[in-house]
């Protein structure tokens, strides 16, 4: 393991059991600006994101002691914040969806080049809140608040726990309730203008934030009075208001 860089900018943690991979990466991000400690297994990338703080995870999926999606599901449970880009030569769809759902932001097929690998976290830091400016109220949609300034949802006032990218899609989508929003427009807005991958991603994400917006209403006391999210085939997607009845289906285009 690499010691961590005395360097401005983001920390990153490189989790690569292939020494020539893991040094191209650990030289090329010290090179950019970014601090870096490179690990070879998962093990000891979870004690080492445990005792220091970092804000990407570059993780390998083919590692030595665990399967890399393992180590993704559990920095998504510690750490809900730190931005997860798989670097995988598993290039099958199952594989890459596994990664996804298990709580990664992005993902990239080996091999690549420095400059596409430099460029996925720009886009995905871009689309973070900035620390301070304009200040938005809660929206509030039925029983279901999004709160965008505290970055939280609720339910009823009980608080349901999303991913990064599962909020942020809720949130575009709460802003424009009502109103159709386009796949493009999404990948824009949550992802970035310049996203290099397959739109696959929204649908994964919209899909788990489906299941946990229906999951926290099964498990409300009371019936509760959720929004739906409609699929607009060949279109994008559309967060219809709820009805005075509790909605807890789900939507047929999931």
């Amino acid at each position: 393991m690499s010691p961590p860089a005395l360097q401005e900018g983001p920390r990153v943690l490189v989790v690569e059991d292939d020494d020539t991979i893991g040094r191209h990466l650990d030289a090329g991000l010290r090179g950019h600006g970014y601090g870096t400690t490179w690990c070879r297994t998962g093990l000891s990338a979870m004690a080492e994101i445990r005792a220091h703080a970092y804000s990407i995870v570059l993780l390998d999926l083919g590692l030595p002691d665990t399967d890399g999606v393992d180590v993704a599901r559990a920095l998504r449970a510690d750490f809900p914040d730190v931005l997860i880009v798989i670097l995988t030569a598993r290039s099958d769809e199952i594989d890459v969806i596994a990664g996804l759902d298990a709580g990664a932001d992005d993902y990239l097929v080996k091999p690549f080049t420095l400059t596409v690998l430099l460029a996925r976290p720009r886009a995905h830091l871009r689309r973070r809140p900035p620390a301070s400016g304009r200040q938005e109220g809660p929206i509030r949609l039925g029983d279901l608040t999004v709160d965008t300034t505290a970055r939280r949802c609720l339910l009823a006032g009980r608080e349901i726990a999303l991913r990064p990218k599962e909020f942020e899609l809720l949130a575009v989508l709460a802003r424009h309730a009502g109103a159709a929003v386009s796949r493009e427009a999404l990948m824009a807005q949550v992802w970035d203008e310049n996203w290099f991958g397959p739109t696959k991603t929204l649908d994964v994400t919209l899909a788990s934030l489906r299941r946990r917006l229906h999951q926290a209403a099964a498990d409300a006391p009371d019936a509760t009075r959720l929004p739906t999210i409609t699929t607009l085939r060949g279109h994008g997607y559309r967060l219809d208001p709820a009805e005075t009845g509790p909605t807890t289906e789900h939507d047929p285009g999931s």
